[in-house]
């Protein structure tokens, strides 16, 4: 049986997560902001937000989506914020990979509850999953907003996207530790907006 890690490679794996979230830091603070105030903007239009991703992006995105739609922080008792997860509807998915193919499951969502003024958040470690790239590509055609929160070089998504925040890293682990953080960025900043 392989040994576990051991103590110094416990810590430079959290040293590796600190670089990455400094440099994420460094080069896409701004960025970070201005998808904030694109979701601030639409949250305060009432306008839906949708979130869709594959695997832990998936995870992130029912993670954000139940801080929206619940709150953020214990201490902030504030109206419900619509927001939705194209991840988690099994008989969806299931039935739209079936008749459509699984490069179709959120672009077929996207098309049913997107409208003009909605926001999709767009997560993916790598910017090149095919049924994220059809997600956006739905939206563009719907009139609706598309962040990405990608990885790498961006990949395909990153000309998608109106706007997008790529974590400076191409280590899965690190990219997706760089998402949560910044989608807690962008609650924090929308329940700042929010009326209470």
């Amino acid at each position: 049986m392989p040994e576990p890690l051991t103590p110094d490679q416990v810590r430079n794996a959290i040293q590796a997560s600190i670089e990455t979230k400094q440099l994420l830091m460094n080069s896409c603070a701004d960025a970070i902001h201005a998808c904030g105030i694109v979701l601030s903007k639409a949250v305060a239009s009432n306008s839906l937000i949708m979130l869709c991703g594959n695997g832990g992006s998936a995870a992130d995105a029912q993670h954000i989506a139940a801080e929206l739609v619940v709150r953020y922080r214990s201490d902030v008792n504030r109206r419900a914020i619509p927001a939705i997860a194209l991840t988690v509807d099994s008989s969806v998915l299931t039935a739209g990979g079936n008749d459509y193919g699984f490069e179709n499951v959120f672009a077929r969502q996207v098309e049913a509850f997107g409208r003009p003024g909605s926001v999709l958040i767009a997560i993916s470690t790598s910017g090149n999953s095919p049924n994220i790239v059809r997600a956006a590509e739905q939206a563009r055609t719907n009139g609706i907003t598309v962040i990405g929160l990608l990885g790498g070089s961006g990949g395909t998504l990153k000309d998608l996207c109106d706007a997008s925040v790529i974590a400076p890293s191409t280590v899965t682990a690190r990219i997706q530790e760089s998402h949560i953080l910044v989608g807690h960025i962008w609650c924090e900043m929308i329940e700042s907006q929010i009326d209470l």
